[in-house]
């Protein structure tokens, strides 16, 4: 049976494989989503109401993006993470940056790019107008 360290660290390990795996996932994003046309404004943005991965225009609309990485599908597909309380939460820190900058009249969406990194290499898909504004 591990001792307690051996369990922590182990944990520790898989946090960080996590984040690295995010943060992987991440600069493929910025890197998709900016030969498909979006203008990145701001990545990780963090206010009292929550965080956005990035913060980017296509056209005149401003996109609140999540990003999703998994290695495989066993959990399920990335964008699948992106639960109800996911979304509002993403809202509401949306709805925050959009009032911080005076924005509250702009053309707006929330959309996901959702990365497996199995076997086959990258697969990216970008879900537009993923979900609606949720605000609880």
């Amino acid at each position: 049976m591990p001792t307690l360290q051996e369990r922590l660290d182990l944990g520790n390990k898989r946090t960080m494989q996590k984040k690295e795996l995010g943060q992987k996932g991440e600069e493929i994003a910025l890197r998709f989503l900016k030969k498909n046309g979006y203008r990145i404004l701001q990545r990780n943005y963090v206010c009292k109401m929550g965080e956005v991965d990035i913060i980017a225009r296509e056209k005149d609309t401003f996109a609140f993006i999540e990003v999703k990485t998994r290695r495989s599908t066993a959990f399920g597909p990335p964008q699948m993470a992106v639960n109800q309380k996911k979304q509002e939460q993403i809202s509401k820190a949306a709805l925050y940056f959009l009032k911080e900058k005076r924005l509250e009249e702009a053309k707006a969406r929330f959309d996901v790019v959702a990365i497996l990194l199995g076997a086959k290499g990258e697969e990216i898909e970008l879900i537009r107008d993923a979900f609606d504004l949720q605000y609880t």
